[in-house]
């Protein structure tokens, strides 16, 4: 293989490509980013055998061919090379020669057999979502996708396309997040992304206006974002019905300024640590929130005043569980519905239904 490259096309497609690639893996080859080099491009991927990134780049291809090398060094040489014109050679023992003005590098290689392949799949639905609109569902929600494995289906967020709305729905046992919009597409689906998939999506996002291809197959599901592909496996399992979960009726219902909600949780959340975890608790009354915190560490009260329709009521709640749904509504003002102490919170924009955040209370040592 023999090419010329443009060095800033190839250090961002390396540093985006090297996302999926493993740091620790039991297939060495998988800690390196693959090369293809064959007509007028560049094929360049990387793959965890969990998620796999793939992009093309123009080259100049003098003598084609395909090699491995180490994400990590290779990434690290190119981006630090002195001229924009970058030289890339490899010869019959995998010798990669890196050249860029008058510096000089070789790297060994490893032949693209002992790669494997990026999942191959046959698109059974697919639909196109505006970049932007898809990064702002993503992020809303992915804050409520869970860690732990031990229901791994809740690792995952719930795509859900119907009667021309598309629903992206997170939960993992202490909050769910629902972010719904209307797109153009008569197709009806519903399938479950890996919270980790998602989080690459974003970072690959751009800012612009373009849309996003999103190709679903049996249990793999590809993002075509410009130049860069994401594949990545679909998480099978059944999911929450999480329709009958949203209460119809609210006991007490509110409207507050989200910033000043937001600020008053931060400044009671400072008496809590990573092993401190006391509830932030929360008592409606009349016209006013009166919020507290104790721990060992001390105590916080704060007072905000708010009109307040229905029933009295106090509850207790994570301070980052209820710091995440608010930070993520993206209004300046929220509605909150409560059904007594013992209820999740549901936190909505004050007009429409397009996001919906439900956080569940922890018991109160006087409850």
């Amino acid at each position: 293989m023999k090419i010329n490259v443009m060095r800033s096309d190839l250090a961002e497609a390396v540093t985006i490509v090297s996302r999926a690639v493993s740091s620790k893996a039991t297939i060495p080859a998988l800690e390196g980013i693959l090369i293809k080099a064959y007509g007028s491009k560049l094929n360049i991927s990387g793959y965890d055998l969990e998620i796999g990134i793939n992009t093309n780049i123009d080259a100049s291809i003098s003598q084609q061919g395909e090699i491995v090398v180490s994400a990590k060094y290779f990434s690290e040489i190119v981006r630090k090379l002195p001229e924009e014109v970058v030289c890339i050679e490899t010869d019959d023992r995998m010798i990669t020669y890196i050249t860029s003005g008058h510096a000089e590098y070789q790297i060994v290689g490893m032949n693209s057999s002992e790669y494997p392949d990026l999942p191959a799949f046959e698109e059974t639905e697919g639909f196109e979502v505006e970049n932007d609109l898809l990064k702002e569902m993503i992020r809303q929600t992915v804050y409520a996708v869970s860690d732990n494995n031990s229901k791994p289906i809740y690792t995952g967020s719930l795509f859900e396309i119907e009667n021309k709305m598309f629903k992206i729905v997170a939960i993992d046992g202490y909050r769910m997040a629902i972010r719904q919009e209307a797109i153009d597409s008569d197709i009806n689906t519903q399938f479950v992304v890996p919270g980790k998939t998602q989080q690459e999506v974003l970072k690959i996002s751009g800012s612009d206006e373009e849309k996003v291809y999103i190709s679903v197959g049996q249990r793999n599901i590809m993002f075509k974002i410009g130049e860069y592909s994401i594949i990545s496996r679909l998480i099978e399992g059944t999911f929450l019905d999480y329709n009958s979960t949203i209460p119809k009726t609210a006991k007490t219902e509110l409207t507050v300024n989200t910033r000043l909600l937001i600020s008053s949780v931060d400044r009671m959340s400072l008496l809590n640590g990573d092993k401190l975890q006391s509830p932030v608790r929360c008592n409606f009354l009349g016209d006013e929130i009166k919020l507290s915190c104790s721990s060992s560490i001390g105590k916080a009260n704060d007072v905000l005043s708010v009109p307040i329709n229905g029933e009295d009521v106090e509850i207790g709640f994570n301070n980052r569980y209820l710091l995440d749904a608010l930070r993520n509504v993206d209004a300046d003002e929220v509605k909150i519905s409560l059904n007594g102490g013992l209820s999740p919170m549901i936190i909505r924009p004050v007009s429409g239904d397009s996001f919906i955040s439900l956080v569940v209370p922890m018991r109160l040592a006087n409850a």
